[in-house]
């Protein structure tokens, strides 16, 4: 364990060789990060290539075992880890953001380190015994955000790893510190070699995606980049898991009570201040019970404040960088120009340093609008009303993407016939967005495809291999 200043002193590049990343809530200077280039990448995946068939040969119980080591790691140097990504990324150290995202670093390991993966006997008939096998990829590319970047790390790096294969990370330009602090770490427990990281721009992150001895992209962010990646990794025919951009619909039926679902639907469009990819960024209630939803969660929003991360009270923090901010100010002054009803917020101080967005609810707003079509990615939640379910699920289906959705009820047998209906690769049942190391998770539509978590998401971080005879 080393103190927060020694950690960031210990991923720091020369003098005059890196570029400084700052604090989205001040503006402040947070640290210097490498800006690896096309040499760097080269030598770490011949790294990881080289690491890789020992690594392999461990099998899987030594594989888990060196990840639950890891998962300590991690946990000895929690708080400094939380410091560091908090004024990184901006998100508070309590509420479900920086203390809680490092913390779900652990718990993610372990729980992949703990999936159980057998041979599948396939046909046993006397005359043909075929079982299925999964066997190592190689070396793997995990291309992350900068919404969740240390989770969604180990949501790649943990699957890859157990499976047998070697791992070259390369985080978002927005929050490279974490990672590589969270890969410095996790390097205190696993063999040389096997887990690389690189922190690099666009130029040298395209070489990942369409270097021959890459065998498998992880990938999560943008649909547009998601489509990049399919073009750059074809000649190659790399193996892909691309898990894209939502924009999450919640159907409220008549029968939900507005006071008991409304902190949850909070915390489902607000989780890191709206920045996740399936938060729930379009909310369908019935007319019944429009306006005391719509009462509820302004309620619930007033008590939640926002402010600089590293101040213990705060739940909400900035948006990560101005060009997000931009976004989400476009849209809701698109709602406004509308005509819409601004219920709390849209009026952002921007005399005061930091990306903050006041938590914003619209109501009354057309289904047409920017603000319901586009994903917002940040704390703005369009409140729109149906008058029949029927009328809810094609206005929920009416879009291309469908990574979640949620349905809130408390008549379960209905709110599942709803969540049949939706086209979506999760559907919630009265929450949104809660995510399990055991359950899969990937996309529909647009939203991207393949799964990750459970042992499906670890099969698919491996090669199928049916032995016959």
């Amino acid at each position: 364990m080393e103190t927060y200043d020694a950690l960031l002193a210990s991923i720091a590049p020369a003098a005059g060789t890196g570029r400084t990343i700052f604090d989205p809530a001040t503006g402040e200077a947070v640290g210097e990060a490498p800006v690896h280039g096309l040499d760097y990448l080269e030598s770490a995946v011949a790294a990881a290539v080289a690491a890789q068939p020992a690594w392999a040969a461990l099998g899987h119980d030594a594989r888990s075992a060196a990840l639950l080591q890891a998962a300590d790691a991690v946990e000895r140097s929690a708080e400094e880890l939380a410091q560091l990504l908090s004024r990184e990324q901006g998100k508070p150290l309590n509420g479900p953001n920086a203390r809680f995202e490092v913390g779900a670093c652990v718990a993610w390991l372990r729980a992949t380190a703990g999936l159980p993966l057998e041979p599948e006997t396939i046909v046993d008939d006397g005359d043909t015994r075929a079982e299925m096998h999964y066997r190592p990829i190689g070396v793997v590319g995990a291309i992350g955000p900068w919404n969740w970047p240390m989770m969604i790390a180990v949501w790649q790096l943990a699957p890859a790893l157990r499976m047998g294969n070697a791992v070259v990370v390369k985080p978002s330009g927005n929050t490279p510190l974490s990672v590589l602090a969270l890969v410095k770490v996790l390097n205190e427990e696993l063999p040389e070699g096997i887990l690389e990281v690189v922190s690099c721009g666009r130029e040298v992150g395209a070489r990942l995606t369409d270097h021959p001895a890459i065998g498998k992209i992880m990938f999560t962010g943008s649909t547009a980049g998601g489509r990049a990646i399919i073009k750059s990794s074809a000649d190659t025919v790399k193996r892909l898991t691309l898990e894209l951009g939502g924009n999450d619909a919640g159907i409220v039926l008549p029968d939900a009570d507005p006071k008991a679902i409304a902190e949850d639907l909070f915390w489902g469009a607000f989780l890191n201040t709206g920045q996740t990819c399936a938060a729930l960024k379009r909310l369908y209630v019935h007319n019944d019970i429009y306006d005391a939803v719509c009462e509820e969660l302004v309620a619930v929003a007033r008590q939640m404040p926002m402010g600089n991360g590293l101040d213990e009270d705060n739940v909400l923090g900035p948006l990560q960088n101005k060009a997000q901010f931009d976004v989400v100010a476009t849209l809701v002054q698109a709602a406004k120009d509308s005509g819409a009803r601004i219920l709390l917020g849209g009026n952002p101080d921007t005399s005061q340093p930091g990306f903050f967005y006041p938590t914003t609810l619209v109501a009354d707003i057309d289904n047409n609008n920017p603000l319901v079509v586009e994903e917002q990615f940040g704390p703005a939640l369009p409140v729109i009303r149906y008058s029949s379910v029927d009328e809810a699920v094609e206005k929920a289906n009416g879009l291309d993407v469908g990574l979640g959705a949620s349905v809130w009820s408390p008549n379960l047998e209905a709110a599942r016939g709803v969540a049949a209906r939706i086209q979506a690769g999760t559907v919630w049942i009265n929450r949104h967005g809660a995510v399990d190391p055991r359950i899969p998770f990937g996309g529909a539509k647009q939203s991207g495809y393949g799964v990750e978590f459970g042992v499906e998401g670890l099969k698919a971080l491996g090669i199928p291999q049916v032995i016959n005879g």
